[in-house]
């Protein structure tokens, strides 16, 4: 019977966490999509009237503007109107950007005639999508750390950054399924639709499937809820757990004002630098550009396309390696770990490429490199955003690290052709130099969190 108890409550707690982390899968598909359409849509929305490498940049990290925006108004939405609702919101928002980012013209304009217009509306499209972006990326891991066991927390919300990871490989293959064996017009005037039109289908079941799982436990003690809260404690921890959870969390929402500084500044200041230190390492730019990277080192379309997808495979077995131990070893140890790893992947490339050397020793170090962001900073980050944060500044403070996040995603990736331009081997060094920095930032300033409940985190800042 006991055995029946517990089996019921890991599906239930499981069901939660899928339908959740469809929203990393979409946060990841949505950001990788544009590494298979890039090159169609630089020729024809910006060659093709005659625009540079900085409209290029722009362009395709437009996104990116949707994803601060999201990111700031994730707080304000996840407080209102809870974490359920808000990741609704977030759904529509991936649907509609799917649909109009695919056939930009829609109403308004002719199809496959570029003009400044139509740029302006693809961008727009792109910028809705980003939006949807930012508020799961900060919502998703939140709402995972706020419904989890102490002791299983790391893990379950590290399963959002496999199913970013995930979504990623998912559209790096239907890329290559798109792009593989068709001539290079079709894919310049269509593939490239089929790319962003392929966005719509997990979109859709993500907004379907939120409407089956419950409200944060902890959100709905914070708005009064108590019995609603228990009610969702009692089927994930058992009754006598939930209500010494719920105790825990009732003395925390009495106790403190809820003012975003008034745990102090510290815990503010180290979750932006958590932030920012996960993008000035250079992620994006391998996860966007991963095709022109691969090309620009001797291969042939297909094959970088196809090398890509390898990228990919790594990335995931390499989360799953962190949510296997992040429960395990801890946050700090695998972080430290991480850092190291990917200075030697980034100082080998900038090294190579002030060689000039062409060949699959870049495959090789940006394995390395990406595996070693897979295991550590990838996961970690967004687990240590899920739990830092005590309750009542919760919403406000992740709102702030992500939209840090991606202001700091925003300008790298938008800054990178145009420091290629300049020199391979100082962009990939930049960010060697900026994975050395974030070994440093973890070992003199981020607590360990392992095996504590949130409010157990809370008094540390105390």
């Amino acid at each position: 019977m006991l055995n029946n108890i517990k089996t019921e409550r890991w599906i239930y707690l499981s069901a939660i966490t899928f339908t959740a982390t469809l929203g990393g899968l979409l946060f990841g598909y949505d950001t990788a999509v544009i590494s298979g359409a890039e090159k169609s849509v630089q020729t024809f929305l910006i060659t093709s009237q005659g625009l540079g490498t900085l409209v290029h940049g722009l362009t395709i990290s437009s996104a990116l503007i949707g994803c601060i925006i999201g990111g700031a108004i994730s707080g304000f939405f996840a407080s209102r109107l809870g974490r359920k609702k808000a990741l609704i919101v977030a759904a529509v928002l991936f649907f509609v950007s799917a649909l109009g980012s695919g056939y930009p013209e829609f109403l308004f304009f002719e199809k496959g005639k570029a003009t400044m217009g139509l740029l302006y509306m693809f961008n727009f499209y792109r910028i809705i999508g980003g939006i949807g972006v930012g508020m799961a990326s900060a919502i998703v891991p939140m709402y995972i750390g706020e419904i989890s066991p102490a002791h299983l927390r790391g893990r379950l919300v590290s399963l959002n950054q496999f199913a970013i990871i995930f979504g990623m490989l998912v559209v790096y293959f239907v890329n290559w399924g798109i792009a593989t064996g068709k001539p290079l017009d079709w894919i310049d005037s269509i593939g490239w639709r089929y790319m962003f039109l392929s966005e719509a289908i997990p979109a859709g079941l993500f907004g379907l499937l939120l409407f089956f799982v419950p409200e944060s436990p902890r959100y709905l003690c914070l708005h009064g809820h108590d019995e609603r809260a228990l009610n969702v404690l009692s089927r994930i921890n058992g009754p006598s757990k939930a209500t010494e959870i719920l105790s825990e969390i009732k003395s925390t929402v009495v106790h403190h004002s809820g003012k975003l500084f008034s745990y102090g500044r510290i815990v503010i200041i180290i979750g932006i630098l958590l932030s920012v230190f996960q993008q000035f390492v250079g992620i994006n730019v391998a996860l966007y550009y991963a095709p022109r990277i691969f090309e620009s080192m001797g291969a042939a379309k297909d094959a970088s396309m196809l090398q890509t997808v390898v990228m990919g495979l790594v990335n995931v077995i390499f989360t799953v390696v962190a949510i296997v131990t992040v429960d395990k070893y801890g946050r700090k140890i695998l972080l430290l770990i991480g850092s190291v790893g990917m200075a030697i992947g980034m100082f080998a490339i900038a090294g190579l490429a002030w060689f000039e050397v062409i060949g699959m020793g870049t495959l090789v170090f940006i394995i390395i490199y990406t595996a070693s962001f897979m295991m550590s900073w990838g996961p970690i980050t967004w687990v240590l955003i899920s739990e830092i944060f005590p309750n009542k500044i919760r919403g406000q403070a992740v709102a702030i690290a992500v939209m840090a996040q991606w202001a700091a995603n925003y300008f790298i990736s938008s800054t990178y052709p145009v420091m290629m331009e300049f020199s391979g081997a100082f962009t990939y060094g930049f960010y060697g130099v900026m994975s050395l920095i974030s070994f440093l930032f973890v070992m003199k300033m981020v607590p360990e969190t392992k095996g504590k409940s949130l409010e157990e985190i809370e008094n540390i800042w105390k």
